[in-house]
């Protein structure tokens, strides 16, 4: 299980990996998870929580409302008593089970997008939300120096956490499975995820922690920020 540790003793825990990504953020006494992986890892997921000693989740937090990312939110809100948190534009995805729908970054992906965009084979089972972001959401009332950025682009309503101004959790902002590339090979608005990233960048995080894929490290967001902000409409 990888694990990351900030300047003021937070930890930051990959508890699920493979299919997407799942973090758990901790002081020791607060619980957030970001993510909750696609139906299929429920039993694994909440293995994990048990072999964490977790009984309670304070927030749950879904960095954007696709299949892969918040299908076990209300599984996770019933069994943990996790307060739902999720941008207001995506609020009503979460709240019918319904996949957002983007398209394809590149010749394969536009083809999957057409086939499946609006499927209901994508919807999941739908979760009252607790919370809403619009712009930013600070969590020093959970205990943490961390806050809830927007950063769309991927989807209309992605979300990344900063915690600590050190480690930054990004959904789908960027991917981590491509060695020279963090660009998704799905996006909604290339353009404004691009931006997104300089929104990222603006702060002193070293570490951005993507939903698939490995972490990226500050110089290969730096630089490929600096190579597509030409192409930039």
């Amino acid at each position: 299980m990888n694990s990351w540790e900030t300047k003021n003793g937070y930890k930051v825990l990959q508890i699920l990996s493979g299919r997407s990504n799942v973090f758990l953020l901790t002081n020791g006494e607060k619980n957030i998870l970001i993510d909750t992986s696609p139906k299929f890892m429920w039993n694994l997921l909440d293995k994990r929580l048990k072999t964490l000693r977790i009984s309670i989740l304070d927030l749950l937090l879904i960095t954007h409302a696709h299949f892969d990312h918040a299908a076990n939110s209300r599984r996770l809100k019933e069994k943990y008593k996790a307060s739902v948190i999720v941008h207001q534009s995506e609020a009503s995805y979460l709240a019918s089970g319904q996949n957002t729908v983007t398209s394809g970054t590149n010749l394969l992906y536009k083809y999957i997008s057409s086939h499946f965009a609006g499927s209901s084979f994508l919807n999941y089972e739908p979760c009252p939300y607790d919370l809403t972001v619009d712009t930013t959401f600070d969590l020093s009332s959970y205990g943490f120096n961390a806050c809830i950025l927007h950063t769309p682009g991927h989807t209309k309503g992605s979300m990344s956490l900063v915690v600590d101004d050190e480690i930054a959790i990004v959904g789908d902002c960027m991917f981590g499975v491509f060695k020279s590339s963090i660009f998704p090979p799905v996006a909604e608005d290339p353009d404004e995820m691009i931006r997104s990233w300089g929104k990222l960048l603006e702060t002193n995080c070293s570490i951005f922690l993507p939903s698939h894929g490995s972490a990226n490290d500050r110089s290969l967001v730096q630089r490929e920020f600096d190579r597509r902000t030409g192409k930039l409409k």
